[in-house]
């Protein structure tokens, strides 16, 4: 059940008409069933500066938040401004639903590299990014060592592959964890490989596909070698599956965001590494982001986006990354913070450093429809079904169709 919550200014407006207060009630949809202190503190903040202005926060869980975003916006009664995954932004967009972000010059260049792609569709931004995840690779180094091999980051695909075999060949557990289930999180264990290999999927200046490419092919051939030393029928398993095999001690390495560490058993003895790169790439991750998109109709929308630039500062950000222990959205040494709390930390380093070679979830109007592109391409290469050649040049013709 969802919660509501409603921020209101003690002094009414000079009018004083219960009409008139209902004007200038901003409606935020606040996606993932909780009101986060850093975002409360922001909005108390925005009512405190405007007279007769209030905020209604309804928190609604992720399995239906967007949903009902989209139907109220298609109803003509849309809410004045909604925290949701940038996954969203498209299909709001192309349906005429959202209007263009205002995010401010000195925002626009705080951001760290990629962050901006992940809400834009054919050189427009759709959404304000508020929250961003990464990825790393996590390694078991007692089973690396019962492998007889060195626990150490394996920079490339070949050295990766080298050091799961070592553990397949020599120890009970399968080298590697590979997520092939029918879920996003297969897509996006897929992409941190791509974009590790300088693969791209929509270009986010012209909307071009570009999925039909060498690099996609290099990175469908590798998970095709990956398949013989993973877990025993990988299109069983997604992510947080992975990580249960992994405290149990059945695989060597996974793929997981910054909250692994707090998620995997104290007693493993372990590594958090870069996700080795491909024969045309560098050290990458998947970049994904949720973000505040202003609707419109709302009648409120210069409040909106003044609200959305409020949340989205530095020192907002700043409030929000640390409590939720999220990537820095920001390079906030740049933004003058002193010792930022990723900076010195070698576990949080593994996760900033591959920002810069990563890539955007891809932003369509159906993301089903995008998620089963990926979902077919990679179960057939898992289950033998076809050739990497032929896959990929399907993914890409069914690609166009969701675009």
């Amino acid at each position: 059940m969802s919660t509501i919550k409603t921020l209101t200014l003690g002094a009414a407006l000079a009018c004083g008409t219960a009409m008139s207060a209902q004007a200038n009630e901003l409606h935020f949809i606040m996606c993932g069933g909780e009101i986060r202190e850093a975002d409360q503190t922001v909005v108390d903040a925005f009512v405190a500066k405007h007279d007769g202005v209030t905020v209604n926060i309804e928190a609604v869980p992720w399995g239906t938040c967007q949903d009902k975003s989209l139907t109220l916006a298609a109803a003509g009664d849309p809410p004045s401004i909604a925290y949701m995954g940038s996954r969203t932004l498209r299909q709001l967009a192309n349906n005429n639903l959202i209007v263009e972000a205002q995010i401010s010059e000195e925002t626009r260049g705080a951001y760290q590299p990629g962050i901006l792609n992940t809400v834009t569709v054919e050189g427009v931004e759709w959404g304000y990014p508020r929250a961003f995840s990464t990825k790393a690779m996590f390694i078991n180094c007692d089973l690396a060592a019962a492998a007889g091999v060195a626990c150490e980051a394996p920079k490339t695909w070949d050295d990766m592959y080298a050091m799961a075999k070592a553990i397949n060949d020599n120890t009970e557990a399968a080298g590697v964890g590979l997520a092939g289930k029918d879920f996003d999180n297969t897509m996006h264990q897929f992409l941190n490989y791509l974009y590790s290999n300088g693969g791209v999927v929509i270009d986010p200046a012209t909307g071009e596909n570009k999925l039909d490419s060498t690099a996609t092919r290099e990175t469908l051939a590798f998970y095709e070698k990956l398949v013989s030393v993973a877990q025993e029928g990988p299109t069983a398993w997604e992510r947080s599956q992975l990580k249960d095999l992994y405290n149990d001690g059945k695989i060597g390495m996974y793929i997981d965001g910054p909250w692994g560490r707090g998620q995997h058993n104290e007693s493993i003895n372990e590594i958090t590494v870069p996700i080795p790169h491909g024969p045309q790439g560098d050290n990458g991750t998947i970049l994904i982001t949720d973000s505040i998109a202003v609707f419109k109709g709302s009648g409120h929308e210069e409040l909106a986006h003044e609200l959305a630039g409020m949340l989205t500062t530095g020192e907002s950000q700043y409030a929000l990354d640390t409590e939720w222990g999220l990537t820095p959205i920001f390079d906030y040494a740049a933004l003058g913070f002193d010792a930022p709390y990723y900076e010195g930390d070698d576990y949080w380093q593994v996760f900033v450093k591959g920002i810069g070679a990563g890539g955007p979830e891809p932003l369509v109007e159906d993301f089903k429809s995008l998620q089963s592109v990926f979902t077919n391409m990679i179960q057939g290469i898992i289950l033998a079904d076809d050739t990497v050649d032929n896959l990929v040049e399907i993914a890409a013709e069914e690609l166009d169709d969701a675009l």
